[in-house]
């Protein structure tokens, strides 16, 4: 076993194909095969299923390619760490953001970071809060922003930025005029959820349960599972729902949709800076932060 063998493995893992694989790495085909035949042999198991269409992990492959994707992590970490030890800043840098972070903050860090570290490789992974954190604990993520709270002994976060988040209602809406509403008229609205696991949606929980309410007392009508998915529902009234302003900045600025206040209910929340407390941040890992709370504070 050795780290390109493993890298390898990870492509047809994450591509599901020998040859989408082998076309990523630059070898032909029946080479990659003999590597991941070389890892079989090596574990005495079948690690990948080769089915008519698809490579498919078995139970035993899903576990090499969690550990696969730390080692790998822990390579790019040490080319980074010598590289600053020498006067360069080179290597790779993986972050993850959940929805609204992912989407409308963390992309104009990044292009500052290329910028000013143009030899250093990104990349941004979007998903909910809890799969942002379970992925930094396996190690596959470095660090994150996500929209909530985490209470795991392993995850050491700070508050970046205040985020706010309204009752977003369409153009035309009996409410559209208003600039609060009270909690009780909500309760009768037909209302719209993100997925369980999203940031957005445990904030808002968490708002109700300090005013003394739950989710549970509201008309949802519709789970969905992005802020995006929610914006165009409520443009086409669906439902009404609770966003961050940042998402709908547009539609407020055009009058397509409006943000109200609830009575009762602090919307307020924050982004987090999520990364593994036992865990030592690389040097872009570093640059990164520092990049971000600049661009965060110049808001």
């Amino acid at each position: 076993m050795d780290l390109w063998q493993l890298h390898v493995f990870c492509r047809v893992v994450e591509t599901k194909s020998f040859s989408k694989a082998a076309a990523l790495v630059h070898l032909s085909q029946p080479t990659v095969s003999s590597h991941v035949q070389a890892l079989e042999s090596h574990f005495g198991c079948r690690l990948i299923d080769r089915l008519a269409r698809q490579a498919v992990p078995t139970q035993a492959g899903r576990l090499l390619h969690g550990y696969a994707r730390r080692l790998l992590s822990l390579r790019d970490e040490a080319e980074a760490a010598l590289a600053a030890h020498q006067g360069r800043m080179r290597g790779s840098l993986i972050i993850g953001g959940s929805t609204i972070p992912g989407t409308y903050l963390l992309p104009a860090a990044l292009g500052i970071f290329k910028k000013r570290y143009p030899d250093i490789g990104v990349s941004l992974r979007i998903a909910d809060t809890g799969g942002i954190v379970g992925e930094i604990l396996a190690g596959t993520l470095e660090l994150g922003v996500v929209g909530a709270e985490v209470k795991h002994r392993g995850i050491f976060q700070e508050k970046v930025l205040n985020d706010q988040m309204k009752l977003i209602v369409p153009a035309g809406h009996p409410w559209a005029r208003k600039k609060r509403v009270p909690l009780a008229a909500l309760l009768k609205e037909s209302f719209i959820v993100r997925e369980r696991g999203s940031g957005t949606l445990q904030s808002f929980q968490e708002s109700l349960l300090r005013s003394g309410h739950s989710l549970d007392e509201f008309n949802v009508v519709a789970e969905m599972g992005n802020t995006e998915a929610i914006r165009q529902a409520v443009k086409n009234r669906v439902g009404v729902s609770i966003l961050s302003t940042l998402a709908v900045e547009n539609d407020l600025a055009t009058g397509s949709l409006r943000a109200l206040a609830v009575d009762g209910v602090d919307l307020n929340r924050s982004f987090y800076l999520t990364y593994h407390r036992q865990r030592s941040l690389s040097p872009p890992g570093d640059a990164f932060i520092r990049v971000l709370k600049d661009h965060l504070a110049a808001r």
